[in-house]
């Protein structure tokens, strides 16, 4: 994976602008530690950070490829997984490659096809062409938003990154926040209203979209959508289906040059990809692949079993682990490192996040760092099969919000009231949740249940998935490693996106279809597990930590976040049962610590950011 950034202005000579170009594409050298280029011509000023995975000898980037009069370059973030196939439709149109590498059969594709290349790929990507045939920039996201992609469009200027810090270092970009950027961090955070980037001049191009920037301005367009559509298969057809498209997804996706391992949480998701890569392996005789997971320290003595994690992931981590025979490598995190490791996650974000969820995920990611540059992880299976609670608890089902944020009045309350009447955060949530919903697509003659419960896949593969690929891209890509997530294929999705709840349900089980589909290929006991979330510390330690240093940023008449909240509110839910409370907030593991915590993370983003609210 990498990191891309750059600008685009016409009428100017970008060529007195190289030292610009070089901070912004060296903030983000973390996404690609192992090489960097910039190509400058006007109008176009381009910068790439690479992490070689495939060809790693070859694929320099920023790429050019020349057909004629016209000069196509790229840069580009991602991966193809179906670049073989493509690579030879192309040569047998006539091109001729000089890598192994994707970028080449990426830039080769919009020469032979033009905008309409994204409609073949099959991956996970966000790049930039410059077309001078055209005289235009072509830009486009994968139809999952797995690769992240950022823009501040000014007219004449458009300026681009991976990352908001990349566009924030240009001049035109100011770390400015506005009433709806409040409103994204205090009662929509951590996660994000598709499209929004939170700054005021900055937006994200969303998930299956791609757009176009000339001399007459911006315009981004949807080139891929979820449809609604009559579903076919019986139970034993439907099974059959999802194992075939999971197999498929995930052998396509263990092609890789550089060291490659599998996230293991002892989980369905991650124990069936687990199991899936290690047949892959020994049908090829690659070996052993390596597995990982992670814990805390002592995380043993203070779990105590709830509705929202059921059970602790030890045991099936090693039942998995004698099963499959990996090379697998236990990691533990004590409570000072996951609280000292908070900021570093907020700054991989550039944004407030999902607190030591975020930055145990960023340890974690840099631990298995040092032993592989790719690994494959079980990310988004909750979303597309219905693995949540909010799937199947009436109350949250019919919260008339978004399920996994169901306590919106607290976090209302937590404003200062110049800042509540300001930001209108009910308002404003309710807003994004119809339009959400409103952007359902139906099925002709689908009511009740079935209706139901479609408006829900809808919301958490569009609404709640893209936090998790944000966190999962941010955590991992902050350490220089690429995480892989096959769950969300877009076929898989489109394909289970239309399956009928009750054959989603199948056994009366959360995801009971993927279970029948995985039947033979787990143990029973990790194939029928109770689904429980990415751990997170148990340790009351923690809960101290956070509320002290919550407790001093509201001490201190500097911190930035002084005046945006209702401080004696605050410091009462401090001093109450309600500090050490398990009822998630959002999802299903930010609770009373976490808020203390995010709250924290919000006045370190202001302050480091030197974020200005106007």
């Amino acid at each position: 994976m990498c990191g891309i950034t750059g600008f685009i202005q016409w009428n100017r000579d970008l060529t007195q602008e190289s030292e610009l170009l070089v901070r912004m594409t060296e903030s983000m050298s973390n996404r690609g530690p192992d090489a960097g280029g910039t190509w400058i011509s006007n109008p176009c000023a381009f910068g790439h950070r690479r992490l070689s995975v495939m060809d790693p000898e070859n694929g320099a980037q920023p790429m050019i490829m020349n057909q004629g009069d016209t000069q196509y370059t790229v840069v580009y973030n991602g991966e193809l997984y179906n670049a073989p196939e493509l690579k030879k439709e192309l040569e047998n149109r006539g091109h001729h490659f000089k890598t192994n590498c994707d970028t080449e059969v990426l830039l080769a594709s919009y020469a032979e096809w033009g905008p309409e290349c994204v409609e073949r790929f099959n991956g996970i990507f966000a790049f930039v062409i410059w077309d001078s045939g055209r005289e235009h920039i072509f830009m486009a996201r994968d139809r999952l938003g797995v690769k992240p992609l950022f823009y501040s469009d000014q007219g004449d200027l458009l300026v681009f990154g991976s990352e908001p810090k990349a566009l924030l270092l240009h001049p035109a970009v100011e770390a400015v926040v506005g009433p709806e950027g409040l409103a994204e961090v205090f009662i929509i955070g951590p996660a994000r209203t598709p499209g929004h980037g939170v700054y005021s001049s900055m937006k994200e191009l969303r998930a299956g979209h791609a757009a176009t920037f000339n001399r007459n301005g911006f315009r981004s367009y949807a080139y891929w959508k979820l449809v609604s559509q009559p579903h076919e298969d019986d139970v034993d057809a439907t099974a059959a289906q999802v194992r075939s498209l999971l197999i498929d997804t995930l052998e396509r996706q263990l092609a890789s040059d550089v060291p490659l391992g599998s996230l293991l949480s002892g989980g369905l998701d991650s124990s069936a990809l687990s199991a899936l890569a290690v047949a892959y392996y020994k049908r090829n005789g690659q070996g052993n692949i390596d597995t990982f997971s992670v814990d805390y320290v002592d995380n043993d003595k203070h779990f105590k079993a709830h509705s929202f994690q059921p059970n602790s992931d030890a045991p099936y981590i090693q039942r998995m682990v004698d099963e499959l025979k990996t090379n697998h490598h236990f990691m533990e995190f004590d409570t000072a490192e996951v609280v000292e490791a908070l900021n570093a996650s907020t700054l991989a974000r550039d944004l407030p996040g999902m607190t030591d969820v975020d930055s145990s995920l960023y340890l974690f990611c840099r631990e298995i760092k040092k032993k592989a540059t790719v690994a494959i992880s079980g990310e988004a299976a909750d979303e597309v099969f219905g693995g949540y609670p909010w799937f199947h608890r009436d109350e949250m089902l019919n919260s008339g919000t978004f399920p996994w944020a169901v306590a919106p009045k607290m976090r209302a309350s937590l404003l200062s009231p110049d800042i509540a009447e300001w930001t209108r955060p009910l308002e404003y949530l309710n807003d994004r949740y119809s339009d959400a919903v409103a952007e359902t697509p139906l099925l002709a003659g689908e009511t009740g249940k079935a209706a139901q419960m479609r408006v829900m896949s809808y919301l958490n593969i569009t609404r709640f998935m893209p936090t998790l690929l944000d966190r999962k891209d941010r955590m991992s890509m902050g350490v220089g490693l690429e995480v892989r997530v096959p769950y969300c294929d877009h076929r898989l999705v489109e394909y289970v996106f239309n399956i009928p709840w009750e054959i989603k349900i199948t056994g009366n089980r959360e995801k009971g279809i993927l279970r029948k589909a995985l039947e033979g290929i787990l143990p029973d006991d990790v194939l029928y597990r109770k689904k429980s979330p990415y751990p997170k510390t148990h340790n009351p330690a923690y809960l101290e930590s956070v509320r002290q240093q919550l407790l001093d940023v509201l001490d201190d008449p500097s911190s930035p976040v002084l005046p945006l909240l209702d401080v004696k509110k605050i410091k009462e839910i401090a001093a109450s049962k309600e500090a050490s409370s398990n009822n998630p907030w959002f999802g299903q593991l930010m609770s009373g610590p976490q808020l203390f915590a995010y709250l924290t993370q919000v006045n370190n983003w202001l302050k480091t950011y030197k974020v200005s609210i106007r």
